[in-house]
């Protein structure tokens, strides 16, 4: 690899964090950036990372190269015997045809939002707090989405969810974000362990978390392109019953984090934060991580039938599961996360079936579809109560039969899920929790009592000694 494309690549990478870093010191040391400003760094960073980005590209083209690697080296190396028992953390990133296009998709989908943002959050109070989340969105989305090793892979993906739970919870003076804030926090725990289980699993059996180990892919010099195994063509080192741990283990990571049944409720709960957030995330991007990772991971699917198998169910049920719910809704963002989630459906359902470049052409079209639909969504009620008054009536629906009534039910309950995962989930952590509060409090207690005592008596031993 040239080393123009290390420095490109490397610009692609160092964008984002520093735009991260500049809106986030300038907020700590109480001086933040004027909105002009501000919005200069977001159009210059975002202007950077995206021609950067277009660059790799078209080295890769031009050489006919399709999968590079910028490696930042290994920050940690245990030898051990045998060699499979060795660990070692690198900091890789991968270009190929897979994360090229998610990466431009995230700048450009970025630098479209944050220049509507600039204007729509026009003397917020918290402007400056919006765009510093939204820059540690956007470092997030392009870790993730360039992660070479699972490790790299779990700090982008824990930056997108602190970035989305404190943007919903942005109106923090209302209790409504606040506690959706917080139940979307608890489903994006349960994803997050399950992928931090699976980079565990993932060290314990190869020694590493690489991806090109886990799914086959390599640059090798001296090896003609066409030889070269690279996304979608790869296959995996694992044992079958690896291979079913650590994908079951990813498969619940990427559930939880693109909204997939039973972790449906929290998305039209993520509706309460600032509409630029509401279309960028939830409609566009962050919805579609659970889903990139599941192309990622694509030789894993492809050596297990029961993942594919899983993987379709799930996203067909899914998508009828939110094709069923969007239509009882009664406010335009819910409506609009509910068809944004069939849509996420219908792409899980798609990589389950096999398909690569299918479900990746459907995720971008889809994520620019509803980046428009969720910009547009004031003015489309505007209009929308524009038509109704030149017809003179409200739009009618048409009668519903019996069973549409019980359907209608189920609907409006949203599955019934949330009360699920209370019961089923959270309701025994609490517990858990509670449970071990007391005894740790009891033992205390107990401990403090008893050092009381000893004390007691070491004064009293005094005492006598001293008469």
């Amino acid at each position: 690899m040239s080393d123009l494309q290390t420095i490109l690549g490397t610009l692609v990478i160092l964008a984002p964090l520093a735009l991260m870093m500049l809106l986030g010191s300038a907020s700590l040391i109480g001086l933040p950036l004027s909105e002009r400003a501000a919005a200069r760094a977001v159009a210059v960073a975002t202007s950077v990372g995206l021609s950067a980005t277009l660059g790799v590209f078209a080295f890769m083209i031009s050489t006919d190269v399709r999968h590079v690697v910028v490696s930042f080296g290994d920050w940690l190396h245990l030898k051990a015997e045998p060699p499979a028992q060795s660990y070692h953390f690198a900091v890789r990133f991968v270009f190929d045809r897979l994360s090229l296009p998610f990466v431009a998709l995230t700048y450009v989908l970025f630098g479209t939002i944050g220049a509507f943002a600039t204007r729509y959050m026009h003397r917020e109070a918290g402007w400056n707090r919006f765009f510093t989340l939204y820059a540690v969105f956007l470092a997030g989305m392009v870790l993730a989405g360039l992660a070479g090793t699972i490790e790299t892979l779990f700090l982008g993906w824990e930056l997108v969810g602190i970035a989305s739970a404190f943007l919903v919870g942005f109106f923090q003076d209302r209790p409504a974000p606040v506690r959706n804030a917080l139940r979307i926090w608890i489903v994006y725990r349960i994803s997050d362990a399950a992928l931090l289980l699976a980079a565990l699993s993932l060290h314990h059996m190869s020694g590493g978390g690489d991806f090109d180990k886990l799914t086959g892919y390599r640059e090798t010099a001296g090896v003609s392109p066409l030889e070269l195994r690279s996304w979608p063509i790869g296959g995996s080192e694992l044992t079958s019953l690896q291979v079913l741990v650590v994908g079951g283990l990813l498969i619940l990571a990427a559930a939880a984090k693109s909204a997939l049944i039973p972790f449906s409720g929290w998305l039209p709960r993520a509706m309460e934060g600032p509409t630029p957030s509401s279309a960028v995330f939830y409609g566009a991007l962050s919805v579609h991580l659970g889903a990139y990772l599941l192309l990622r991971i694509d030789p894993l699917i492809d050596a297990s039938p029961i993942l594919s198998v899983v993987i379709a169910v799930l996203g067909l049920a899914t998508a009828a599961y939110a094709a069923i719910v969007a239509r009882v809704q009664t406010d335009i963002k819910s409506a609009l996360s509910f068809a944004s989630l069939t849509q996420v459906g219908l792409i899980v359902a798609e990589i389950g079936f096999g398909w690569r470049y299918i479900p990746l052409v459907h995720l971008m079209g889809h994520a620019c579809l509803r980046t428009l639909q969720f910009v547009r969504a004031p003015s489309f009620l505007r209009d929308h109560r524009a038509t109704e008054n030149a017809i003179g009536q409200r739009i009618a629906r048409p009668p519903t039969s019996v069973f549409g009534l019980w359907l209608y039910r189920f609907a409006l309950e949203r599955g019934y899920f949330d009360a699920l995962i209370d019961r089923c989930i959270v309701t025994p952590i609490v517990g858990i929790c509670r449970s071990l509060d007391r005894l740790d409090r009891h033992a205390t207690r107990f401990l403090h009592d008893e050092s009381k005592a000893v004390e007691a008596d070491a004064v009293a031993a005094k005492q006598e000694l001293t008469v």
